[in-house]
């Protein structure tokens, strides 16, 4: 078994594998993430069925229809596991009649596992699958006590609507659920060890800062070459990977995928994000269900997230995006055309990738709260984990991150990416201490303030950094 990091969630799925009942095990995700790969990596050698659904982008514009091809490939998979059919199944019922006749054939005294790739792929228009899966489970899979059933999805609202928070017929069915996330910076580092690929923390860093931890986007990566190289390879270069992969990831995920991208472009030009009448008037999508529906389908999947700025009430919740790939790819490639195929090695120093760094690293700080407060030293403490922003001074002044302490502390955090140490200058001393100042005044917080920085290389000492109650650095974030 060849798997980088996923220690819980192997011992889960390990848990539940030796389980003596039937078992509806649900796992979801970003495309892209390593669902299939975790689940054939485990369990390929005790398959009983396998089937992936058909992508939307690969059923457009076909001459048949996509129920159609669903089916015809669903029969596929049947045969390929030694079923005896002549003939294509002409709706769900059928072709889950067809599963059912095919697992019977297994041995009761062996775990039987079936494994059902990109689900709502296979729930297409006026299909009748929810309808066909829900009898299947309920009607015959769940008495088989040696059955493990895996069904996989891309498409995470559909996989939390339908399958998991469904209230019909499979209401309360799923035994399990996994919620399959990017890697973290520390398992990054492992997976660049088993690929023998050298980088420092800091070119490690960068490379979240693009991929997110993306194991797919990952794997692209060459020994040898530096990251710069690398990221021209799959990005710049003519017929580069990655070069299309914003277009091709969104309309295999979303029924409306314009619109998803019109959202995430939009999202892309403002670090702290936007409330969400703002999006409905900046993007003409009108305000109700369908941008309701939208902005939690983006959510789900891991692209955006929702925030109260820190002391203001949920009616100024804002949305923000989160997904690092979509933010490098928004800042740097889509819609620019004639991109040099080496744009990334001629332009390392430039104030643009400067500017980006600056609100990347940020965004990463934020997925790795749970590293930054265990370098406080307050993991066990209950904490309320936000921005702020100003209401009263002109102009408005921004912390990046408030860490607020059920010990009575309050950690105002600055996040600072440099190559070397950071150096606070004098402006910048006066900067902080203004920001503190109107952070308390106009907060009325009791709590004692901590200035807090997290950077790269840590502080420069000079007559401003002793100001600074704690200094962190990119390494507590490994």
């Amino acid at each position: 078994m060849n798997i980088i990091g996923r220690q819980p969630v192997i011992e889960k799925l390990n848990q539940i594998y030796c389980s003596k009942k039937a078992e509806l095990v649900a796992v979801y995700g970003r495309r892209r993430i390593g669902k299939t790969y975790l689940i054939r990596e485990l369990y390929q050698e005790e398959w009983c069925f396998y089937h992936t659904g058909l992508s939307p982008v690969e059923t457009e514009n076909g001459k048949f229809s996509v129920l159609g091809l669903q089916l015809q490939n669903f029969a596929s998979s049947l045969r390929q596991f030694g079923a005896a059919i002549e003939t294509v199944p002409t709706n769900w019922m059928e072709a889950f009649d067809m599963l059912i006749a095919l697992l019977k054939k297994h041995s009761r005294k062996k775990r039987c596992v079936v494994f059902i790739d990109e689900l709502p792929w296979m729930d297409t228009e006026r299909s009748g699958f929810i309808t066909a899966f829900e009898h299947f489970w309920n009607g015959w899979a769940s008495a088989q006590k040696n059955l493990m059933l895996i069904v996989c999805g891309s498409a995470t609202s559909w996989m939390e609507d339908s399958l998991i928070n469904n209230k019909g017929g499979l209401y309360d069915r799923v035994t399990c659920e996994i919620h399959l996330e990017p890697f973290k910076l520390s398992e990054c580092a492992d997976y660049y060890h088993s690929k023998g690929i050298v980088m420092d923390r800091y070119d490690q860093l960068q490379c979240y800062m693009i991929m997110g931890g993306v194991p797919f986007y990952m794997d692209g990566l060459q020994k040898g070459k530096s990251l710069a190289q690398n990221i021209d390879s799959l990005f710049f270069d003519h017929h580069a990977q990655l070069r299309n992969e914003f277009d091709r990831l969104f309309a295999s995920l979303f029924t409306n995928h314009e619109d998803c991208k019109k959202v995430v472009r939009l999202l892309a030009t403002r670090r702290e994000g936007f409330p969400r009448k703002k999006i409905a008037e900046l993007t003409g999508i009108p305000y109700g269900g369908g941008l309701t529906k939208l902005l939690k389908s983006l959510t789900a999947s891991d692209f955006i997230t929702d925030y109260t700025p820190y002391n203001r009430s949920s009616r100024y919740q804002c949305y923000k995006l989160v997904d690092n790939f979509c933010l490098f790819y928004l800042k740097f490639i889509d819609n620019v055309k004639n991109l040099s195929r080496t744009f990334w090695q001629d332009n390392l120093l430039s104030p643009k990738l400067n500017a980006w760094r600056g609100f990347a690293f940020e965004t990463v700080c934020f997925e790795h709260s749970d590293k930054i407060k265990a370098a406080l030293g307050i993991s066990g403490v209950h904490t309320e984990i936000a921005p702020w922003r100003s209401k009263e001074v002109t102009p408005a002044h921004q912390i990046d991150m408030v860490i607020d302490r059920a010990d009575r502390i309050v950690n105002i955090c600055e996040m600072k990416f440099s190559n070397a140490e950071y150096t606070i200058t004098k402006a910048y001393d006066q900067e902080l201490r203004e920001k503190a100042q109107a952070f308390m005044e106009e907060v009325g917080n009791r709590k004692t303030p901590h200035l807090t920085m997290m950077t790269t290389y840590g502080l420069k000492n000079n007559e401003y950094s002793s100001r600074i109650q704690r200094s962190l650095t990119m390494d507590c974030l490994f």
